[in-house]
């Protein structure tokens, strides 16, 4: 039997499977090429830019294309035995300098707009700090109606086929979330640098020793999203992931409550009694 035929036969049957099953789509698959499915307004306007960018260097591939085509039936050497001599030509020398700027313009302006939108955090629902460590997160759940961390380490392989996890992106505490809800995630390093991802989120940001950076999303559907650390941070790098579960208001208010008895709570600020 010839094993690189079967293993590309099987490869394609799951890339079929996985197409035609809309839960297997949530997970990245062997061969794939595309974006996860968006779950999440930044991540649509993450896949429409790159839509309107595949469109023009499409567009740009194929003109240039056409033109060295053009050029080499042309000006070829049984057809021009004696080569002509331009050393100038205004028009197409303006024409060269000004379509590249214009599409240059036609890119930045949904760029900035896409930047702009990213960056923008707009009043948060819920407020979760995520502290990258070697190797593994640890959240923050602050607030009157929290007050608990919890340390999210990756299950080994065996624990994954014990709980149907994704091989090296399930973990043991996973973070829980209200759907159509802004979180707003503050990212923090407790020892070298990582970095926050959730591709079906749009959403990676670098975990930095000493700064906080803020990003945030809006899940568009219940389900359970998965991300990893998107920073070399040393040995056990791959072995760092996410796990996000997106759930209802009434679930995630039953999960906070038991979250609250389940995690120490955070340290209190100190007060200082008056004089």
């Amino acid at each position: 039997m010839n094993v690189r035929k079967f293993g590309i036969g099987a490869a394609l049957v799951a890339l079929m499977v996985a197409v035609a099953a809309g839960s297997a789509m949530a997970l990245p698959y062997n061969w794939q090429t595309g974006f996860q499915p968006a779950a999440s307004p930044v991540m649509e306007q993450i896949e429409s830019f790159h839509r309107e960018l595949l469109y023009i260097i499409v567009a740009v591939c194929l003109f240039v294309l056409a033109l060295l085509i053009w050029i080499v039936i042309k000006f070829r050497a049984s057809a021009n035995p004696v080569p002509s001599k331009v050393h100038h030509n205004t028009l197409l020398e303006v024409a060269w300098t000004l379509i590249p700027v214009i599409i240059l313009v036609v890119v930045a302006i949904p760029s900035f707009k896409l930047l702009y939108y990213e960056a923008e955090i707009p009043t948060p629902d819920v407020h979760i700090k995520a502290i990258g460590k070697q190797w593994f997160w640890t959240y923050e759940y602050p607030g009157a109606d929290a007050g608990f961390s919890y340390d999210s380490l990756g299950l080994s392989d065996a624990d994954d086929v014990k709980k149907g996890e994704p091989r090296l992106l399930g973990v043991d505490n996973i973070v829980e979330v209200p759907v159509n809800k802004v979180i707003e995630i503050e990212t923090t390093g407790a020892d070298v640098i990582h970095s926050w991802a959730i591709p079906q989120f749009g959403v990676k940001m670098d975990a930095v020793p000493g700064r906080l950076n803020h990003t945030w999303f809006k899940a568009a559907a219940i389900g359970t999203y998965y991300g990893e650390c998107s920073e070399l941070c040393g040995a056990r790098h791959a072995f760092m992931p996410i796990e996000v579960k997106v759930v209802s208001d009434a679930d995630y208010a039953a999960w906070l409550a038991a979250s609250k008895k389940k995690f120490a709570a955070l340290d209190e600020p100190t007060r200082v009694a008056a004089k």
